[in-house]
């Protein structure tokens, strides 16, 4: 596979899993949130927007709760709980405009507000997530990524700027920057973890193959890509051993 194929192929399952993470950090870090609702609470907001989104494309004008918990696999009572969390208010009848439903779960999930983040490590993952996010894409921006290889922060093609490590700290002070994407190797995440954490960032999103783990002073999602493919093989495993025995039976 060409470099540039590469690229584009990692680039499609990084708009899928980034764009949510990384606004599912941003909420995280209203601490006044935290101190009310669940994680679990707050990704089904995420999935509330994205739902929504979609109705829109369709046509619809007004959403019910009814037709949220059947996109999602869950019950309508949960959607309606969810939302009185956030005092969003519907009517039994008419339901939930989507227009003003969209608005109000953007203000939620901080899309109101500058979503800006760095990358650090620009390998093969990094650049890719640097080649996608070229230019701001769903309330994203990344405003820098950082390696400690020279010929990495010379070589990159992309307008966004590559700095050498030694610039992260000042970078992330001046730009008030809360988020990080961690695409280091696996020897260097604990190191690279604690730095980021003592510079003030509060969201990490972790793809490297360590398990990290959440604190009081900073939210950690863990992507493992490997862990991930695995699973999927593992459960189609299951469901074709399911359907052997079934047909034997």
């Amino acid at each position: 596979m060409s470099k540039k194929l590469f690229y584009l192929s990692l680039s499609r399952f990084f708009v899928t899993v980034v764009s949510s993470l990384v606004q599912n950090s941003f909420l995280m870090l209203q601490e006044s949130v935290i101190l009310k609702i669940s994680k679990d609470t707050i990704l089904r907001l995420s999935q509330y927007k994205n739902v929504t989104v979609k109705l829109k494309s369709l046509g619809f004008v007004k959403v019910f709760s009814d037709n949220l918990a059947d996109a999602l696999g869950i019950s309508s009572s949960l959607v309606r709980k969810d939302f009185s969390i956030f005092d969003i208010k519907g009517n039994k009848r008419g339901g939930y405009s989507v227009d003003e439903l969209i608005v109000k779960l953007d203000t939620i999930l901080g899309k109101d507000k500058a979503q800006n983040v760095i990358i650090i490590g620009c390998g093969r993952i990094g650049s890719a997530m640097l080649n996608y996010y070229r230019y701001p894409k769903d309330g994203i921006t990344v405003t820098a990524g950082f390696d400690i290889s020279p010929d990495v922060t010379s070589t990159n093609d992309t307008k966004i700027p590559i700095y050498d490590m030694a610039e992260l700290e000042g970078f992330i002070k001046s730009n008030k920057i809360k988020i990080a994407i961690m695409c280091v190797p696996e020897n260097n995440a604990t190191s690279v973890m604690e730095n980021l954490m003592k510079y003030g960032i509060k969201g990490i999103l972790n793809f490297t193959p360590i398990l990290l783990k959440n604190n009081t002073d900073c939210f950690i999602s863990n992507i493992n890509i490997k862990s991930e493919i695995e699973n999927i093989f593992y459960f189609v495993h299951f469901a074709n051993q399911e359907k052997i025995e079934n047909n034997l039976e």
